[in-house]
């Protein structure tokens, strides 16, 4: 059991994502009190993996998730498939004035000193109505499914959607599959779901299912009501914190085997150092420093975990998962919005240190 975890050699899929679809509004560099026009992303950070993981590593992914029949579901779908990710949907017929709605984030890129700025309208969404029962998890895992993910985000939209979460958890564990979760505490998110108490209550039930687990030292604070470290970090970059505070959370989740997190100094906007850590099965691995030139730093994270996810599913060495891991992350931030267009070639490249000034 390579990594601590039994990873399966085969499987109708090999990525399965829960989670909720948004799309994502940017006018640029301009602020939106300003904006005469935009992009328009697709987006959700558990669908951002299977994204990244299915048009980049080129694996069989799929996403289950709440879609609604009215232009903006079309527009995601659109998206989903373009990206080559099966869908499951469990679907919302919209009333034409009130919803349910898909999820909307409004994001300005910032520039330079000023930093940017994110907000949300998540009023009456599809995603936060899913509840047990909505999804056929027997059937949808029939096929094999090697690895299972989902997010803290998620789980915070609504009290029934931590339960889909666990529900789709457990039927994972079933067959086989690598389960992972995203910590992604999101306190304006937690706060109107019944608080910080509620956060640890929730998210410790779920992590009792969790094989590998995604977050930096202040999710696994907020999240798992965990102590800080003893250790005090020298920098955004020094992975100490990080690090001190993983026998704390193996006391609490034993049966955790990888957990890892980006680690990012912010000089400017467009400016910032950049690294990773991963803690696999007793072992501490630490990839690189660059220095990345950004142009949107949204997805950064997803990006991230699709290239370690990639590397212990394609059996790749420790060192050679966190650095795919720690490229794919950098690349994505060097083309507009959440997910990836990056080659696996490129991500090859720069792992190894081929096209960017690294700091060994």
């Amino acid at each position: 059991m390579k990594y601590g975890v039994n990873v399966l050699p085969k499987g109708e899929l090999d990525f399965l994502s829960l989670g909720a679809m948004v799309h994502r509004l940017d006018p640029g560099v301009i602020p939106f009190r300003k904006a005469t026009e935009c992009q328009i992303h697709v987006s959700g950070g558990e669908f951002n993996v299977a994204a990244n993981l299915s048009d980049c590593f080129r694996l069989q992914t799929g996403i289950a998730t709440a879609m609604v029949d009215y232009p903006i579901g079309d527009l995601i779908a659109e998206r989903v498939r373009a990206m080559g990710v099966k869908p499951f949907y469990k679907f919302f017929k919209h009333d034409g004035v009130h919803g349910p709605n898909m999820a909307t984030v409004y994001s300005d890129r910032g520039q330079g000193v000023r930093a940017p700025v994110v907000f949300y309208n998540r009023c009456n969404e599809a995603a936060a109505q899913l509840k047990p029962g909505d999804f056929n998890w027997k059937e949808i895992f029939s096929g094999g499914v090697r690895w299972f993910h989902s997010g803290g985000i998620f789980a915070a939209l609504s009290p029934a959607t931590a339960e889909v979460i666990i529900e789709a958890m457990q039927a994972a564990k079933a067959v086989g599959a690598v389960t992972s979760f995203d910590l992604n505490y999101r306190a304006k998110l937690w706060n109107i779901s019944g608080g910080h108490e509620r956060a640890v209550a929730v998210l410790d039930r779920i992590v009792k299912h969790v094989d590998v687990l995604v977050g930096n030292e202040e999710d696994l604070q907020l999240g798992l009501g965990i102590p800080g470290p003893e250790v005090a970090a020298k920098s955004k970059l020094d992975p100490s914190a990080f690090v001190g505070m993983i026998g704390n959370v193996t006391k609490k989740h034993p049966q955790v085997k990888i957990v890892a997190t980006t680690l990012r100094e912010v000089h400017s906007t467009n400016r910032h150092s950049w690294s990773a850590v991963a803690w696999i099965n007793g072992k501490t691995f630490t990839a690189p420093t660059c220095e990345l030139d950004v142009l949107d730093r949204v997805g950064g994270g997803d990006g991230f975990a699709a290239g370690l996810f990639y590397g212990v599913l394609n059996g790749e060495s420790e060192d050679d998962a966190i650095r795919l891991g720690w490229a794919h992350g950098a690349l994505i931030t060097s083309f507009p919005g959440d997910t990836t267009m990056a080659t696996l070639d490129q991500v090859r490249a720069f792992a190894k240190g081929g096209s960017a000034r690294i700091q060994r």
